[in-house]
């Protein structure tokens, strides 16, 4: 995880404050000179904690409930722990193996998502989110068309990834079973094991060059590409939201009222997801950075998920700011990993060509 600015503490202020945040976390309390006089392990007096407390105060990393002595972490103070402070140790192999065994490949992207949010939420008890990768990254391994009434076309699309759609579609004209199975044909024999957005673009570019016979077929596979060959719209899976309640950080009705719907509205919190597609490695964000109401007092830890060198969404947990971000880190981090790697694509097997279809590309 990279580190977003250099640290400007002294050695024994880093310390004090990594023990502190270290201690609250635990605990769930302020915490006092006492405390960190035991175990920050520092051979001074309490009256010298005392004061670089009052510096870190006062430089906005800590502050100091009315009822207590002690001192908590602000959101900044989370920020320089988790950039500078925090040690990580990488998931161990064993618990890495058992994480790729419950994400194996072959069972579709919509299940390995929900899996993956589920398993990153019972890993941390808080709750796992995943962004859906839009169809038109995956590259399709069939495609076949069943006319309906009228002008309707039902299109059955099946996936690399073994996901299934199907679409209906409004032509311009009405289509027999015949054309719509030549159609089938051109696309399956020239075009499987392509990726959906390029698709069109070349059909309109064949079309411009096509020989006066091929010309009628590629109008018609044309006209049915550019509706049913369109990017889905994004979604994302969200798993363990009964988690939070019963935390003693969120023990706010209203709070919660207002987490749960931003769960189930999710649009604000896709954004954010979105926002780290292209980020390397993990980020966190705290509170008031994420830029959404409901998530004050809350922490988003995100990692990106991909296969083949192509990032195709973001894996993450959300939970209270006081979480054991050296345990929650490696498990997000590892998931999307195993994540990725079950989405791999098989290689795409095209269909043979129909030796009654001429290629255009043939001159």
């Amino acid at each position: 995880m990279s580190r977003r600015h250099s640290d400007p503490l002294d050695p024994r202020a880093r310390q004090l404050l990594r023990t502190l945040i270290g201690r609250h976390i635990r605990d769930g309390e302020p915490v006092g000179s006492q405390t960190l006089a035991r175990h920050a392990g520092l051979d001074v007096s309490a009256a010298t904690i005392r004061n670089i407390l009052s510096d870190l105060e006062e430089v906005g990393l800590l502050s100091a409930p009315h009822t207590s002595a002690g001192r908590v972490p602000t959101a900044r103070g989370y920020r320089v722990f988790v950039d500078s402070l925090l040690q990580l140790s990488p998931l161990g192999e064993g618990e890495f193996e058992r994480l790729r065994g419950s994400l194996a490949p072959g069972g579709g992207t919509q299940s390995l998502l929900g899996s993956a949010s589920e398993l990153v939420s019972a890993m941390t008890r808080f709750v796992g989110v995943v962004s859906v990768p839009g169809r038109e990254q995956f590259a399709f391994r069939q495609i076949d068309f069943v006319p309906l009434d009228g002008q309707r076309v039902m299109a059955i699309v099946v996936f690399a990834d073994n996901e299934v759609q199907n679409r209906i579609v409004q032509t311009r004209r009405a289509y027999g079973a015949d054309e719509l199975e030549r159609v089938a044909n051109y696309l399956n024999a020239h075009f499987a094991g392509q990726p959906l957005a390029g698709i069109r673009a070349t059909l309109l570019r064949e079309l411009k060059s096509a020989r006066s016979e091929m010309e009628g077929l590629l109008r018609a596979t044309t006209e049915i590409a550019e509706q049913v060959l369109v990017p889905g719209g994004e979604d994302m899976v969200v798993a363990g939201q009964a988690r939070l309640l019963g935390l003693q950080d969120l023990a706010d009705l209203d709070r919660l009222r207002e987490l749960f719907d931003a769960f189930t509205e999710k649009r604000e919190i896709l954004q954010l997801l979105e926002r780290t597609v292209k980020a390397q490695g993990v980020r966190v964000f705290f509170g008031e950075e994420t830029g959404i109401a409901p998530l004050a007092g809350m922490s988003l830890v995100t990692a990106p998920y991909g296969a083949d060198g192509r990032v195709l969404g973001v894996l993450g947990v959300i939970g209270p700011t006081r979480m054991a971000y050296d345990r929650v880190i490696p498990v997000v981090q590892a998931t999307a990993e195993a994540l990725g790697a079950a989405l791999k694509p098989e290689p795409a097997t095209p269909l043979s060509p129909d030796q009654d279809t001429p290629d255009p590309r043939e001159r």
